[in-house]
């Protein structure tokens, strides 16, 4: 039999994969136990070796058949211990009631470099879970969730990771017929506020503080010794979610569908169903087809991470003890968000001080990027070129005029530009940035390259003819999202006129 080998060298037969699942050490009303079902002649789509890095495996392996069997369902590791979660919900405000894992499937976990990661089958068939769907994915949205996972772990966003893409034959109906994929994800867990919700909502006051140690003790030990452990593990939720959002935000990237059941007790980017990179700056930009009413826009995004909160906060009171305590942790959130998205755009407009007036500068930004729809990405990336002048090296104290041309042309009323552009310059001066370091810090956090829903549907196209080698290019340029890349230019490019017409929308 094939025998492939880890990261380190040694040879391992995926029988052999040393696959735990201390998520099946709850009692069952916590999840199903079930078999993933088989899809006919699966295929390797593509692998992300630094994900596979991250467990030990050698991504050359997984495109051999023996575990491309595994990670599509059709053949289950005797030590792996697979299951569906139960957890519910709300769903664009409303409350959804019992929800699930409808079509992924736990395989087990695997001990890697940062601990314990999860390995679950995205697509892997119908669960007890599934209420009217096929417990299906399809190959567009496995190869948009493989990407974004990758490409935002890259952008050192907190996020799920994805390790392989598998692709069958066989035909899923959804607005017309697709081919079925498997894409399998990894997390420390996969638990999410719709995981309390669940119990809550149920009065089962003993599953709910049994979810609840279960997190403390596997993900938050340090808060076991805390006076309320439970009100602690809200406080550190609400933190790392508001910190999770203000990444967000500070490269433009839009979820979609934020609801209870989509967000991480980790504080990770989790669920990549219709999600979107802001192209043309529009604070109010919905990038999910179906939220018709914009609860998911871009602008809202923050908020809606607070609303979820509160709503993680419901369910864990009985736990808590009291609406003061809850509240007390909830606090949090406001001042979390707005000190990271602070330090954050700090650190986009090279400024190295903080200052009263930041905000100001902030937000007149902003506004005339909404005002001129100037490319999210291409502006703060270009924003490092402007000068402001470094009197010790002999520059004019106004810079060079000529320089902003290529920022300046984003705009459509320059003058707007020109008046913040000064404003801008004279903030640098006054903490001394020179010029040369500056671009290179901006460089480090403003990436040249993010997954632009034009570059990804050129991939899954691609895909669909069963050619999958620009998915592993444009996962290559996505790894390296700050590097200039000259030979990769063109990844770097505003997206052409068809792109206007592509749609993400719920259905995958």
């Amino acid at each position: 039999m094939f025998s492939p080998t880890t990261a380190t060298g040694s040879a391992i037969n995926v029988d052999d994969l040393p696959l735990d699942n201390s998520f099946a050490e709850l009692p069952p009303a916590f999840h199903t136990r079930l078999m993933p079902t088989p899809l006919p002649a699966p295929y390797f789509v593509a692998a992300s070796a630094r994900a596979a890095a991250l467990v030990g495996l050698d991504p050359a392996m997984l495109a051999q058949d023996d575990f491309v069997a595994t990670f599509t369902g059709n053949h289950v590791p005797p030590r792996a211990k697979p299951l569906a979660a139960v957890y519910s919900g709300h769903q664009f405000g409303v409350w959804a009631g019992q929800l699930g894992d409808g079509r992924a499937i736990l395989l087990g976990q695997l001990a890697g470099t940062q601990g314990p990661m999860e390995l679950q089958l995205k697509g892997a068939g119908k669960t007890p879970y599934s209420r009217m769907g096929d417990g299906r994915a399809v190959l567009r949205s496995s190869i948009r969730e493989f990407l974004c996972s990758e490409a935002m772990a890259a952008l050192g966003i907190p996020t799920t990771r994805a390790l392989v893409v598998t692709g069958s034959g066989q035909g899923i109906f959804r607005e017309t017929v697709e081919s079925a994929a498997v894409v399998t994800r990894m997390a420390p867990s996969f638990v999410r506020f719709g995981s309390f919700e669940h119990w809550s909502s149920r009065d089962k006051p003993e599953e709910l503080r049994i979810l609840a140690d279960y997190v403390i003790a596997t993900f938050y030990p340090e808060l076991s010794g805390a006076p309320n452990p439970y009100q602690a593990l809200l406080q550190e939720v609400t933190r790392r979610t508001a910190h999770m959002i203000a990444h967000w935000q500070a490269v433009g990237f839009m979820h979609g569908v934020m609801n209870t059941d989509n967000m991480s007790i980790l504080g990770l980017t989790l669920d990549y169903g219709p999600f979107g990179f802001m192209e043309a700056f529009d604070a109010q930009h919905i990038c999910n087809h179906t939220d018709q009413q914009g609860r998911y826009s871009y602008a809202n995004q923050p908020e809606v991470g607070h609303w979820n909160c509160y709503a993680l906060a419901q369910a864990l009171l009985a736990l808590i003890g009291s609406v003061e305590e809850a509240q007390d942790a909830l606090a949090l959130y406001q001042p979390a968000f707005a000190s990271k998205i602070d330090e954050l755009l700090r650190a986009k407009l090279g400024l190295t001080t903080a200052q009263e007036d930041d905000a100001q500068l902030f937000d007149a930004m902003f506004t005339l990027m909404n005002d001129s729809h100037v490319d999210f990405t291409q502006f703060f990336r270009k924003l490092g070129t402007l000068q402001a002048g470094d009197p010790a090296a002999g520059a004019p104290a106004a810079g060079d005029p000529a320089q902003d041309s290529p920022l300046r042309d984003m705009f459509y009323v320059r003058e707007d530009f020109n008046a913040w552009a000064a404003r801008y310059r004279a903030r640098l001066r006054a903490e001394a940035s020179v010029d040369a370091q500056r671009k290179l810090a901006m460089d480090r956090v403003n990436p040249k390259y993010v997954l632009r829903n034009y570059l990804a549907q050129v991939a899954i196209e691609k895909a669909q003819n069963k050619d999958f080698s620009e998915v592993a290019r444009l996962l290559a340029v996505l790894e390296h999202p700050f590097d200039e890349q000259p030979h990769n230019e063109h990844y770097a490019a505003l997206p052409p006129d068809w792109a206007s017409h592509l749609e993400v929308s719920c259905s995958s």
